[in-house]
């Protein structure tokens, strides 16, 4: 069975036949880059030689004569030189911006067609030139697959092995385990999460694997794009939603294979439109509790980069590593800011906003890895339209301000979690009181009776002390009254309702 890095291999190789002038490797891993680019030059009996700023060209062999530390004198040399070799270019983005740099990338794309000469940019920064964006063909080097990270943690255990230095329990299913906890990161930093945990137990074993996890949440924090979410409370903690709690349950068997045999798709994803307050984001930690799933959050701001193309490169890159980790919940928390102006953003930024708004949706279309994807949205005015489309998302919710009943549940659910006995209190007059409330607001009611009772002898918090916190609150529906009830109107038409209170509503004629 093929893994994506032996796929790409062969596309490179056919593109190597091809006589293609200019490629680029958008990767970090410049390595495991030159690696492929070896094996698919390889059959065809081409040397590679790599470039960077401070060593000039090097390749498996002597260095290449004649001097080619600068940017130009690299390109020249690439042009006069005979033969049939590969050259990648390791970080050759920051010189793009330089007039003549560009220019000569362009003449040499020309004549590269004439040759059996390739010329490769590898870089994790996408920022090609206007210019020759047409005569670069764009490649990117997917993250190791569980079979690689397999074999890189049989490597490193064989050699230490033979050094005496650990012993391996021998469980398979644990292998399994160690492996798709290491999914989503890249080779080195697979096998420097192996390594430490080797270090911290000789015995590698059950012992590491709350250790890999920690240390791959640190390196996935790192990258600035996605954020790995600890989990909490399952679905069981959420006050109400009924509806959509049952829409959930009933697609959390449908990611396994035997679903797959009896016809089903895989669950693509939802959207929760809603009133702020009312468990939208806490919805999207629970969905990933209740089915057993990583948790990641992709911070759509942080994907926007000074970079011509380094926007798109950055989108790439992190569902690349949503999908490395699949099955797995992505959240895109107030989707609406991110994405905002996406469809007349082109005067403001060259089309940045929009392009990447374009690379979203496309693949949030046709993505085939089992990501299931909660945007959540308080605005439903700044989303573009095609973001609502059916066949984007699985479902449309709208989060409404909880009910009567639903309040009660609530209340109860925050008084347990704070160790008090909900039978203690009055909860049918709290939840009246409470009319207009959403679940945030419920909450720091709660919390401000325990404000209340403590300072006076760390005394129990009654109704009384709820009633008066409610009593002080002014609650977002009312401050906000116009435009939850323009969102409300809006919804009962174009979304399906969370807590199952009305039946969807046909959409009015015209």
């Amino acid at each position: 069975m093929s893994t994506p890095f032996d796929d790409l291999r062969a596309e490179v190789e056919l593109l190597l036949r091809a006589r293609y002038p200019i490629l680029a490797l958008s990767t970090f891993e410049e390595e495991r880059a030159l690696r492929l680019l070896r094996e698919a030059a390889a059959p065809l009996g081409r040397e590679v030689l790599a470039w960077s700023c401070t060593e000039g060209f090097r390749g498996d062999g002597a260095r290449p004569p004649g001097d080619a530390s600068t940017p130009r004198q690299a390109l020249e040399w690439v042009a006069r030189s005979d033969g049939r070799s590969v050259f990648a270019l390791l970080d050759f983005h920051p010189f793009f911006g330089e007039p003549a740099v560009a220019r000569q990338l362009r003449d040499l794309a020309r004549d590269l067609v004439r040759s059996y000469k390739t010329l490769v940019l590898v870089s994790p920064v996408l920022d090609l030139p206007r210019e020759v964006e047409k005569d670069v063909t764009v490649l990117d080097l997917p993250l190791p697959s569980p079979e690689e990270l397999d074999g890189i943690l049989t490597r490193l255990l064989q050699s230490l092995q033979r050094t005496g230095r650990v012993r391996v329990d021998a469980d398979p299913a644990l292998r399994e385990r160690v492996v798709r906890a290491t999914c989503g990161l890249t080779a080195a930093e697979a096998e420097n999460v192996y390594k430490k945990a080797i270090v911290h137990n000789s015995n590698f074993g059950e012992g590491d694997l709350p250790l890999i996890v920690a240390e791959k949440k640190q390196l996935i924090r790192r990258g600035d794009l996605l954020e790995y979410v600890e989990l909490g409370d399952d679905l069981g903690a959420l006050g109400g939603l009924d509806a959509l709690k049952g829409w959930l349950r009933s697609r959390a068997v449908a990611f396994s294979e035997d679903a797959r045999a009896y016809g089903l798709p895989q669950p693509r994803g939802l959207l929760l439109l809603g009133v702020q307050g009312c468990g939208k984001s806490l919805t999207a930690k629970a969905i990933a509790a209740q089915w057993n799933m990583p948790l990641l959050r992709l911070d759509v701001g942080a994907v926007f980069g000074s970079y011509v193309g380094q926007s798109e490169g950055n989108l790439r890159r992190a569902v690349r590593i949503a999908e490395s980790m699949a099955p797995a919940v992505l959240w895109l928390d107030e989707i609406e800011k991110g994405f905002a102006g996406a469809a007349g953003a082109a005067s403001a930024d060259s089309g940045t906003t929009a392009r990447v708004f374009a690379s979203f949706l496309t693949w949030l279309q046709e993505k085939r890895q089992p990501v299931f994807v909660v945007a959540t949205a308080n605005d439903v005015r700044a989303l573009p339209a095609e973001l609502l489309r059916k066949g984007r998302f699985d479902e449309i919710f709208f989060v409404d301000l909880p009910a009567e009943e639903e309040r009660r549940e609530i209340l109860g659910i925050h008084l347990r979690r704070r160790r008090r006995d909900p039978a203690t209190f009055d909860l049918p007059l709290l939840a009246s009181r409470s009319e207009g409330f959403s679940g945030a607001e419920i909450e720091q009611a709660v919390v401000d009776a325990l404000y209340r009772a403590f300072p006076e002898g760390r005394r129990e918090p009654t109704t009384a002390d709820v009633l008066a916190a409610l009593a002080e609150t002014v609650p977002l529906s009312r401050t906000m009254a116009e435009p939850i009830a323009a969102l409300r109107t809006w919804a009962a038409h174009r979304a399906r309702d969370a807590s199952g209170r009305r039946p969807p509503s046909p959409a009015p004629a015209g």
